[in-house]
């Protein structure tokens, strides 16, 4: 069965961090670009950061620019997104996807995640 499952999320006191995982299974991440993304509840559904197949240069949204990093172990599989310094306002349902072409230029997403919430209160 071809999934992505994240997980990792939870609820963080501002200025906390948490790491997310995106588990790929069915299928080899290797030729697929990595992107997050995320949704607020009221807004639309945002990329905040991708990581290519090749040689792994990663893109970051500009609200998690500098406090975010993403990574990927292809051995296992696996993707990952640090966060740290975290803000209320990185509340969200947090997704990864696959991008077909291995490219964060190409933006075609096929396989999606079912999501981890993230909540950053105190």
């Amino acid at each position: 069965q071809v999934q992505l499952v994240e997980s990792g999320g939870g609820l963080v006191q501002p200025g906390g961090s948490l790491r997310l995982s995106c588990a790929a299974s069915g299928f080899t991440l290797d030729y697929y670009a990595i992107g997050w993304f995320r949704q607020a509840p009221g807004k639309e559904r945002e990329v905040i950061s991708c990581i290519s197949s090749s040689d792994g240069s990663p893109y970051f949204a500009d609200s998690v620019k500098g406090r975010f990093a993403i990574s990927r172990d292809n051995a296992k599989n696996t993707a990952y997104l640090q966060m740290n310094r975290l803000k209320p306002e990185d509340t969200a349902v947090y997704y990864c996807a696959t991008e077909i072409f291995g490219s964060c230029q190409g933006g075609v997403y096929d396989y999606w995640g079912q999501g981890t919430q993230v909540t950053v209160s105190s």
